[in-house]
């Protein structure tokens, strides 16, 4: 070893690459150099066109079953101190919801009011005598689930 540095070879010797052509020598020649012409059974006059499908009345088509997907949608209703006609999310039947009143905040605040202003001797409780005052709440009439409840306050 003398000490001196030997000069590296082309870039294009290193990768193993041969040089690349000019223009005008790629252009020259109609295919690359390292292929020839393509092989015979690849020419447009051997190519065979796909055999026509017959269609035959006899044979069904065969054809996937439709998909089906079942949605339940449920309504959700505004309860109010009538009836209301709606399907029953239980028993899945149209049905005119059944009433029953119960004493809720409302008749316990103006029986409150009324005891308050003086009405000591038994007026306060009339908020409990009348169903305009009192909760609703909704039932089905034929398997008793409740269905909503409609609050005064």
């Amino acid at each position: 070893m003398s000490g001196t540095m030997a000069s590296a070879p082309p870039a294009e010797f290193i990768l193993g690459d041969p040089p690349l052509p000019s223009y005008e020598e790629a252009m020259s020649h109609p295919y690359p150099q390292d292929f020839g012409p393509p092989p015979p059974s690849y020419s447009k006059a051997t190519q065979q066109p796909c055999p026509a499908q017959v269609y035959n009345p006899s044979v069904p088509p065969v054809t996937a079953p439709p998909v089906v997907t079942v949605q339940r949608v449920f309504v959700q209703h505004t309860f109010t101190d009538q009836p209301v006609q709606m399907q029953c999310p239980v028993c899945m039947q149209l049905v005119v919801t059944r009433l029953e009143h119960r004493s809720g905040a409302a008749a316990w605040v103006i029986c409150a009011g009324l005891f308050i202003f003086g009405c000591a001797y038994g007026c306060c409780l009339i908020p409990f005598c009348m169903d305009d005052l009192k909760d609703v709440t909704h039932y089905c009439p034929n398997c008793n689930n409740v269905l909503g409840v409609y609050k005064r306050l």
